[in-house]
């Protein structure tokens, strides 16, 4: 039992079929875990007692011989910026510190009716904005292999729930890397699927056209498993599709399969050590070259500010949130969200307002959007000669707290890796791969095409068990 909380998930999956052990037991042990690692502060609210209830009931279910899906029983986390009815979800931040929202989002009802169990709320960046999980009003999320460290962000409570064994898995969102870039610090698997693959209803927006429910956890077999559970068409979101998709991990056939490589300074260990595994095994492997680096951070960082801008003008004090003081409305606004918004999010509001305003929008939106479309373009070229692009999920290892610049743009450059998946609307999967002296895990990025999950998963496994041996 004491080791059971490490076990990949498939095999979690397969003890509890067998009954060997209860969900009940599970969930006890996982709550044990999360208390245990309070220091982490990788949750923000712990359902402890619905989680106990919902774990209860996916054994009598499983007592009674009924068939279920095979996360039933299955204790996991979520984002604090997807809605679940009952539990409040704060987005990091102190405007909306006790929201409780009265609905679910699909995802999560999907997860819930196939019997999942919640163990709670993960923190993040405040809003989803921020590569270290340190813009959270509720404190910063520390790296389970070094609390010296950080994490990643956005998405960084969820990805040391399930590197600290206090979840099985965990679903994250992914506006600009906020899934990969903490699964290459902590060293999980994390997939940023197909814009539309998986319904963003009750995913609080930041940048509508970016977002992205994504999945955290320990293993590859074990994150297609919930990414089969929560995909697919839903009515509640206009932009959803209907994807379904059959793969095989355990299909290491890699004859005719090409590789584009994208290697720059970043993880450039980690990246040529696929590469040549890859080959070796049969894969055709040539050099490709992406998007420049500093159009994709700049033509990302414009949209995101100008759609944050329009989607956090919802927040007044009025009608939910942190009400301010004032004897008028305009005062109520401007004292509310002044106390409420962290520094961060005021920066990319007031930067998204600006490129919106009179006489800006030509000059720096309208151009950000046709260098969004450029950017497409060039990767449906890559695309006409490789399957999968491999290139790096950071620039590094996950670095001290110390050593974060406190300069904003500095910070931003982090995401250079990581932005394009999400301006061209492609599936992109993170996958630990090999370590420095220091224990600190090195990952590999796998991009594909629209809807080409199941090929990444694949490769991903096959790279996942090399690295393994």
């Amino acid at each position: 039992m004491e080791n059971v909380l490490k076990l990949p998930l498939e095999q979690m999956c397969e003890l509890l079929a067998r009954k060997d052990v209860s969900s009940v037991e599970l969930t006890k042990k996982y709550l044990e875990n999360i208390e245990n690692n309070a220091k982490l502060n990788a949750f923000i609210t712990v359902c402890a007692d619905s989680a106990l209830l919902q774990a209860a009931k996916a054994d009598q279910a499983r007592l009674k011989g009924e068939k279920l899906p095979a996360l039933a029983g299955v204790p996991f986390a979520v984002k604090d910026n997807i809605c679940v009815e009952g539990i409040r979800t704060t987005c990091g931040s102190k405007m909306l510190a006790d929201f409780v929202p009265p609905y679910t989002a699909t995802a999560v009802r999907k997860l819930l009716n196939d019997g999942g169990v919640l163990l709670g709320k993960t923190n993040m960046d405040e809003f989803g904005m921020g590569s270290h999980s340190d813009t959270s009003f509720f404190g910063a999320v520390r790296n389970p292999l070094d609390p010296q460290r950080s994490a990643g962000g956005s998405s960084g409570g969820s990805a040391a729930a399930v590197a600290s064994n206090c979840a099985a898995y965990a679903l994250g969102s992914d506006t600009g890397g906020s899934v990969r870039l903490p699964s290459a610090f902590c060293g999980t698997v994390g997939m940023k699927p197909t814009y539309g693959a998986v319904s963003r209803y009750g995913l609080v927006a930041f940048a509508s056209s970016l977002d992205q429910i994504g999945v955290i956890t320990s293993d590859v077999w074990g994150n297609a498993a919930v990414m089969k559970s929560i995909c697919g068409r839903d009515e509640m979101d206009t932009t959803s599709e209907d994807i379904s998709w059959k793969s095989d991990p355990e299909d290491t056939d890699l004859k005719d399969l090409k590789i584009g490589v994208a290697c720059t300074e970043g993880a450039s260990e980690a990246v040529a050590w696929a590469a040549r595994t890859l080959r070796l095994h049969g894969a055709s492997v040539k050099d490709i070259a992406l998007p420049r680096a500093d159009t994709l951070v700049a033509a990302y960082y414009v949209i995101s500010a100008c759609e944050a801008s329009s989607n956090l003008a919802r927040y007044d004090g009025v009608r939910y949130g942190y009400r301010g003081e004032g004897d008028d409305v305009e005062r109520l606004f401007v004292t509310g969200r002044s106390a409420a918004f962290g520094d961060e999010v005021k920066r990319r509001i007031m930067l998204g307002t600006f490129c919106l305003s009179r006489g800006m929008g030509e000059e720096y939106y309208k151009n950000a959007t046709a260098a969004r479309r450029k950017i497409c373009e060039e990767l449906e070229r890559v695309f006409e000669d490789c399957d999968v692009i491999l290139c790096p999920a950071a620039k590094g290892t996950a670095p001290l707290f110390a050593d974060i610049s406190c300069v904003p743009l500095d910070n931003y450059k982090d995401d250079a890796f990581t932005v394009a998946a999400n301006l061209a609307g492609i599936p992109a999967l993170c996958v630990p791969v090999t370590a420095e002296n220091l224990k600190l895990p090195l990952s590999v990025q796998l991009m594909g095409r629209k809807f080409s999950e199941a090929l990444l998963y694949r490769v991903g496994a096959f790279l996942e068990r090399e690295a393994q041996k």
